[in-house]
């Protein structure tokens, strides 16, 4: 009998969601390699796997033709910057990875007779008229605005997954993402919880941008992973919802971050960005229902692991986080 492993390429291995994702696949018994251009990635978050003959990495940029010889199984598509303080850094390259890069990964899955899953965003909602969100949303983003190289090359993304999947009858799978936490993120990201945490463990003041009244919903990394390896072994093509539907404003999410990490900051407010999202709340009736998922992991004790995480990290990587682009 063959006892031959199945294998999994993931674009965007060395980035926060990818790494894990590279860890719960070995840990599934599959082969994986890892592929990132570490422009947003970091080697850091991958280097325990270098020494296992079942990971194999390559420092690829997507949007240029990718050639991998061997087989390929199943291949998951987590290639992109992800914060809004780096897509809008580096607009063009946002672009292409979603458009050139799937498109390349979407013909590498046609010539193996692979399924692909590709990794959308909540983003594809843009600043609901809708709460909470649901798949049936198509909604409402501004196509040319400072956060639309995002949004719409996400839209773009799903767009091109789904012609593969209709015209060539590629086996494809679309998550929509939302807010995660969790190990590996990056300090300097942009994002509210790391933002948050590196000012309290700075000593600075909490910025919330607005009045604070905007909400978010936090979903622990280890819950989104499980999401997303059940809907790649699932026989589900549409897009599927993951996150947690815990909604919190971020002026109370402010306070938690004070109380978890015992500090004292004050909390001070700025001009909120243009077309930053007044709510965002996933349904994930369609996850429950197809997937059997949702999460499980309390925002406490997800904010708990992830401090530790942050407070692990050395002094300079606390104050010097600022992230170079070439």
């Amino acid at each position: 009998m063959s006892t031959r492993k199945k294998k999994v390429l993931i674009s965007g291995a060395a980035g926060f969601l990818g790494s894990h994702l590279c860890d719960r696949f070995i840990k599934e018994g599959y082969e994986v390699i890892g592929m990132d251009n570490l422009i947003t990635g970091d080697l850091k978050n991958i280097e325990h796997l270098f020494k296992l003959k079942e990971f194999e990495f390559f420092n690829h940029d997507i949007s240029k033709y990718v050639h991998v010889a061997r087989d390929l199984d199943y291949i998951l598509h987590f290639a992109s910057p992800a914060s809004p303080i780096d897509y809008l850094k580096i607009p063009i390259q946002t672009l292409k990875v979603s458009s050139l890069g799937t498109h390349n990964l979407l013909g590498l899955a046609k010539a193996k007779g692979a399924r692909i899953l590709v990794a959308s965003t909540s983003e594809v909602y843009g600043d609901p008229l809708v709460h909470p969100q649901n798949e049936d949303y198509w909604g409402n983003v501004n196509p040319i605005g400072p956060r639309g190289v995002y949004d719409e090359a996400k839209r773009f993304q799903e767009a091109i997954t789904m012609a593969y999947h209709t015209y060539h009858k590629l086996e494809t799978r679309i998550v929509r993402i939302f807010n995660t936490y969790g190990p590996r993120m990056r300090l300097n990201d942009g994002r509210v919880l790391p933002a948050f945490i590196g000012q309290a463990l700075r000593g600075e003041d909490i910025t919330v941008f607005g009045d604070g009244s905007q909400t978010r919903s936090f979903c622990f990394v280890d819950d989104l992973v499980e999401g997303i390896y059940r809907l790649l072994l699932s026989d589900y093509a549409y897009p599927v919802n993951i996150g947690n539907p815990d909604e919190i404003t971020i002026m109370d999410f402010a306070q938690e971050i004070i109380k978890l990490t015992g500090t004292n900051q004050k909390i001070i407010s700025k001009p909120l960005p243009q077309d930053d999202p007044k709510q965002r709340q996933p349904d994930i009736t369609r996850a429950r229902a197809i997937l059997g998922w949702e999460p499980k992991v309390q925002r406490a004790e997800g904010l708990r692991i992830t401090y530790e995480y942050f407070k692990s990290l050395s002094q300079e990587e606390l104050y010097n986080s600022a992230h170079r682009f070439s």
